[in-house]
């Protein structure tokens, strides 16, 4: 793609040069706040995202009275003031309600509002958006109006407004249509693990074997010699930390707390840590424990777990558990995959997302208490669930290749490095 014929300073030192012929306006010249507010509750309640923007709340049970919710409409910008600097705003595409604790905006002005919402998410404005929040640290930073009002928006001539969105959401729709495709195909591999551990676990690895009747529905029949307990007779489960801001220290001030973060694709991760100063030592972690994740936003994430496979100092937060048994741990973490695959629905729902402590010991298992066939069994996943996660590697390393090309595309685009022709 070509570049402009001219370009000019900004002004401003953190956008650099743009065309000549662009704009740059102060946000509250371009934005005015809305504080209209809902007098029933009955509009479409919205959630604000910061990888989906803004789109129709998932589950919505109207439990509680949504009346003096705020009201948006089609083309208004919604921004969550403590997520505004992780990208989570956007333009809405609904009309309905959101949160109070949102702010919500309406242009002033003759712009292209989905152009201004490609603008808003790049790396480079929500940089400022993070110098333009106030807080002692970032989970408490907040962006509040004036703050926004003071950032600079970047503006072509509408009629380039209206050109780079055409070209940019056909160009989205591309690659999203390869990211769902490679998404497909994770979702399969997936499957068809999570089939081969259940068999693994509830069947055995002797297809000759004779079995007996479990008395559990959806495991049916098991090995002679196997039992069927409930997981309060496997081990021991205890729920995690309760800490505040006021607790978080340093790395080298303190204990790390694993959350729900630290776990992926069933491996422990050391990304986006957390430490704090002061950790009774019954909720430290031990060698061959077993840590899941009992509460999250969101559903899909509820259950998802892993071993601690070294020797850690760490501890575990309040929204995780820890589940500690005597027998073979790799062995035990395909039981629990297998089990909370099942009665996943007993927990992970739009109004619940918690797996509680009664929820987990009260669930049935089969179980071989042979160490050695144990020991087999977990050897068997590990080889298999091992080439299937090498292929469900390449997929993910595909969708973060076009996910970035995504992202420089639109950079390019909404700055002006690049030119948009009709």
């Amino acid at each position: 793609m070509q570049r402009y014929d001219t370009y000019k300073d900004s002004g401003v030192k953190w956008l650099g040069e743009i065309p000549s012929h662009w704009e740059v306006i102060k946000s509250k010249y371009l934005w005015k706040e809305s504080f209209s507010i809902s007098e029933n509750g009955n509009e479409e309640l919205l959630s604000v995202s910061q990888y989906d923007g803004i789109t129709p709340a998932k589950g919505d049970s109207r439990s509680e009275s949504l009346k003096g919710y705020k009201i948006v409409s089609e083309n208004d910008l919604v921004i969550n003031i403590m997520l505004a600097w992780m990208g989570g705003l956007g333009v809405s595409k609904f009309d309905g309600i959101v949160s109070p604790a949102y702010c919500v905006y309406k242009l002033t002005k003759d712009s292209n509002p989905k152009y201004l919402h490609y603008l808003y998410k790049i790396p480079l404005y929500l940089a400022e958006f993070a110098r333009h929040s106030t807080g002692v640290i970032p989970s408490r930073w907040r962006m509040y109006t004036d703050d926004f009002g003071q950032v600079v928006s970047l503006l072509p001539p509408r009629k380039e407004q209206d050109a780079i969105v055409e070209y940019l959401d056909e160009k989205m729709a591309k690659i999203d249509a390869a990211i769902a495709q490679q998404q497909k195909m994770i979702d399969l591999l997936n499957e068809r693990k999570q089939i081969i551990i259940n068999r693994a676990v509830t069947k055995g690895l002797n297809p000759n074997a004779k079995m007996k009747d479990s008395g559990v529905e959806w495991i049916g029949e098991v090995p002679e010699g196997w039992n069927c307990r409930r997981l309060r007779f496997i081990g021991e489960a205890n729920n995690g930390l309760t800490y505040s801001p006021l607790d978080m220290v340093d790395e080298g001030n303190g204990i790390l707390v694993l959350r729900s973060s630290n776990i992926k694709d069933g491996k422990l991760v050391f990304e986006d840590n957390v430490y704090v100063k002061d950790v009774p030592q019954k909720l430290m972690v031990q060698k061959d424990d077993i840590i899941i994740c009992s509460r999250n936003g969101s559903a899909s994430l509820v259950g998802k777990c892993a071993i601690v496979e070294d020797e850690l100092q760490a501890s575990f937060g309040a929204f995780m558990m820890r589940f500690r048994s005597k027998y073979n741990s790799k062995y035990v973490y395909y039981l629990l995959t297998a089990a909370i695959s099942h009665y996943k629905q007993l927990f992970a729902t739009s109004t619940i997302n918690q797996l509680t402590l009664g929820i987990f010991a009260d669930i049935k298992m089969s179980i071989t208490l042979d160490e050695d066939e144990q020991k087999c069994i977990a050897e068997k996943l590990d080889l298999i669930c091992g080439k299937l996660d090498t292929y469900i590697g390449i997929c993910n390393k595909q969708i973060s290749l076009l996910q970035e090309r995504k992202q420089i595309i639109i950079n390019e685009v909404v700055t002006g490095k690049v030119k948009v022709t009709n």
